[in-house]
């Protein structure tokens, strides 16, 4: 099942709305449960370069259903991931990246937000998955 167009568009104004609040300019991507790019928005003046990372982070968190961060902590040098970033075209490992999971446990998609501290770009996915669904999966063996 995919996030649709309907729902991936809520929570990019519920994450637009929290962007607002933390007064930052933000790039929002959702993906759907293939990965692959279903909506997006730069907001005026968010950083060309927070473009791609806003990809690249919805894109990781559903690959891997789990939030960049964590999956930045097991990535670390001596980590049991460590490198994971260069595999799957580029991979981002820092935090801004959630998956989107139904009542059921079913991945829907991921969001992925940059133009900010990790926080802040943690924050406003977080807001836009809310609206939508869940940000975990059930237990997962990689999980810290």
């Amino acid at each position: 099942m995919h996030v649709t167009y309907e729902q991936a568009e809520l929570a990019i104004q519920a994450a637009i709305r929290e962007a607002d609040k933390t007064g930052t300019r933000m790039c929002i991507a959702v993906v759907d449960s293939g990965a692959d790019l279903k909506a997006f928005v730069r907001m005026n003046d968010a950083w060309v370069g927070s473009v791609d990372i806003a990809i690249k982070k919805a894109r990781t968190a559903c690959f891997f259903g789990m939030n960049t961060g964590q999956i930045g902590q097991l990535s670390q040098p001596g980590g049991p991931l460590y490198g994971i970033e260069h595999s799957n075209d580029g991979l981002i490992t820092f935090p801004g990246g959630v998956p989107i999971v139904d009542n059921n446990g079913v991945l829907l998609g991921a969001i992925g937000v940059s133009g900010s501290s990790v926080e802040n770009d943690h924050q406003v996915a977080r807001a836009g998955v809310a609206v939508i669904g869940l940000s975990d999966l059930p237990e997962h063996p990689w999980r810290t």
